[in-house]
């Protein structure tokens, strides 16, 4: 008798090991998923905010520019792309497309000296360069958060865990290849 209840101890004990362990692992990939998505909506605020700040640079500039119609629709086309993205991809490809536009407008600002002495755009450039960093620094949390989830799902033995309550690998946010060029802009003529 004694025996026997012994071995349902050990049994007991070593299924409430198994159990109390899938409940940590599990645990663990919920909060690491909650917080690539809290990662994540950092970057849409900053990219929200970039695209706030866009009308008013562009209304700015047009009233010096008016002849450049092309660029400003281009940047509006643009914007409105990121703003109605929903995936990471999309995101990226339309802040890719962004910014493109933002460099096109940046150039042609090179030919309004006058421009480039209003105190409106000067706030406005500081507000979007203030906005860039802030892009560039919540991109790389959110892409730290989703290297870290997706490590934790990839390994043995969450792996199994992961795939068995279907936790799936994240995306990262990358840049297009003609991003990794940097715009040229000089301020200084």
């Amino acid at each position: 008798m004694k025996r026997q209840s012994r071995v349902l101890i050990v049994i007991s004990a070593a299924i409430a090991f198994v159990f109390l362990y899938l409940f940590s692992v599990y645990n663990n990939l919920v909060k690491a998923e909650e917080n690539v998505k809290s990662k994540w909506s950092q970057v849409e605020n900053q990219l929200q905010r970039r695209a706030d700040l866009i009308p008013n640079l562009v209304n700015t500039v047009k009233g010096y520019a008016k002849h450049e119609k092309d660029i400003f629709e281009k940047l509006a086309e643009a914007r409105s792309k990121l703003i109605n993205s929903s995936t990471v991809e999309d995101k990226a490809k339309a802040n890719d497309e962004l910014s493109s536009a933002l460099s096109r407008l940046l150039a042609i600002v090179e030919n309004y000296p006058d421009l480039k002495a209003n105190q409106t755009f000067i706030t406005l450039m500081d507000e979007l360069s203030g906005t860039e960093n802030r892009i560039a620094v919540a991109r790389k949390d959110y892409n730290d958060a989703v290297r870290s989830y997706n490590t934790k799902i990839k390994v043995f033995p969450n792996v199994i865990i992961a795939r068995m309550f279907g936790f799936e690998e994240m995306e990262y946010f990358k840049a297009e290849a003609e991003a990794q060029k940097a715009p040229t802009v000089d301020f200084s003529k």
